[in-house]
């Protein structure tokens, strides 16, 4: 199976978070992957994340956000979906990298929706322009019942 690295950046481009995951499907405007969670268990607005669960991550060249599906690392039940609002993520052959821009969408399997960090969000110092089309992602996300279904 094809690997590849997978690197979260901030506005700035520094490398914030690197990891590798397993290619599940590719094309040219986005790549599906799978990874194992590699941080210390923590809670998360209800959820607990533990090392070791597994991210089904879909990382697009043409959308501002990113989508990780999380299931539980001992049963594989489905936790929930993190959407990351980002730049369009940059695909190589070897490597996915993406800015975030702090503003996220935790989508419980019950359906429930949670905006996160906005305020982070608020405070970036993007254009006008680039902060219409990540509420627009935003947006799109939280009217996009069927990306969400178990």
């Amino acid at each position: 199976m094809e690997t590849v690295t997978v690197i979260k950046r901030n506005l700035d481009g520094q490398e914030t978070w690197r990891y590798s995951g397993s290619v599940l499907q590719r094309s040219s405007h986005f790549v599906r992957l799978e990874a194992s969670f590699n941080r210390p268990d923590m809670p998360f607005f209800g959820i607990m994340l533990c090392q070791g669960d597994r991210f089904v991550e879909t990382y697009y060249a043409d959308r501002w956000y990113n989508i990780f599906e999380i299931h539980d690392h001992k049963d594989d039940t489905l936790k929930g979906w993190y959407c990351n609002i980002a730049y369009p993520a940059v695909l190589k052959d070897d490597e996915v990298s993406y800015i975030d821009l702090a503003l996220d969408l935790l989508v419980y399997p019950d359906g429930k929706k949670l905006v996160l960090d906005e305020d982070e969000f608020q405070a970036l110092p993007i254009s006008d322009q680039d902060r219409t089309i990540a509420r627009a992602a935003l947006a799109e996300l939280q009217e996009a019942d069927s990306l969400f279904i178990q």
